[in-house]
């Protein structure tokens, strides 16, 4: 017994397979560590102490994880933990910041890597 695909099934299926590769193609960022980020800024802006919190005298550290692209830009900012007055300028600083690009077998990967930023009066 032979078997036909019809036409729109094959389309499925060859769609099917292209999402598999391109899902299970994917390499998962590097991990480093705080020690290889902070070493490898090339330029980070300072995050604005919020005056609420300044008159309040509200300090504290801010946990992040920065996942940096191929090019050593900042594609993205989880908040870990910290103090919500503190975290948000702490996030938007850290998305301006660039670093050298990480590698793997000689080739510019992305990375991510814990962060810590310290807000104290």
């Amino acid at each position: 017994m032979e078997h036909t695909l019809t036409r729109a099934a094959r389309q499925a299926l060859i769609l099917a397979i292209a999402v598999a590769i391109g899902l299970f193609g994917q390499v998962a960022p590097k991990k480093i560590t705080k020690a290889e980020a902070m070493s490898s800024i090339v330029s980070k802006v300072a995050p604005e102490y919020p005056l609420m919190a300044r008159q309040l005298k509200i300090e504290g550290q801010v946990e992040l994880e920065v996942t940096i692209g191929e090019s050593g830009s900042v594609e993205g900012v989880t908040i870990v933990s910290g103090n919500p007055v503190l975290t948000k300028p702490a996030s938007e600083a850290v998305k301006k910041w660039k670093f050298s690009p990480f590698t793997q077998e000689g080739k510019p990967v992305k990375a991510v890597a814990p962060l810590t930023l310290v807000f104290k009066i």
